[in-house]
């Protein structure tokens, strides 16, 4: 009786567990970092960012910065006065809730003149039991991820024993 009881608790663990450690680390611009003249839309295109990931936005620090904006404020260009800039070099953001979020660079004319602004949408995590939501009217369906794969495969694997 009590090895059913370790192994229920092992289980119930592991389903809580497994999906927080699937989060991805992404280098925001790959080896082109957080630059100039650089299409970060292109860059998250077909990528799946979710809840508990993170962006690490790598560039040379008092050159650039990073600012999380409103959607309008994206729009424009323009952060407004109270938003404190990320000026570290190396920021990392991890994902904490899911919907659309938007950073740009607030040196003047870094973002407007010369593209230096990045706009994705987060899903909920994997495994979490909130639905994640749904696609965006005109965007193209989302490659197939190896990390939902993954999981559905532990779970079956879990389900069997």
């Amino acid at each position: 009786m009590a090895s059913s009881n370790i192994f229920f608790i092992i289980a119930i663990v592991t389903v809580f567990a497994i999906p927080s450690s699937l989060a991805t680390e992404f280098v925001v611009g790959d080896e082109k970092g957080w630059s100039l003249d650089f299409d970060y839309q292109a860059w998250a295109a077909g990528k799946e960012f979710r809840v508990g990931d993170k962006l690490v936005f790598r560039y040379t620090p008092g050159v650039h910065n990073v600012v999380r904006v409103s959607g309008v404020e994206f729009q424009r260009c323009e952060a407004v006065n109270n938003t404190d800039p990320l000026t570290t070099g190396n920021d990392v953001i991890t994902l904490l809730t899911p919907g659309r979020k938007w950073y740009i660079c607030s040196v003047p004319r870094h973002c407007a003149a010369r593209n230096m602004k990045l706009n994705i949408t987060v899903l909920s995590e994997v495994g979490s039991p909130f639905a994640a939501p749904g696609p965006i009217p005109g965007s193209q369906k989302p490659s197939s991820s190896t990390r939902g794969s993954a999981v559905f495969s532990f779970y079956g694997w879990i389900a069997f024993m």
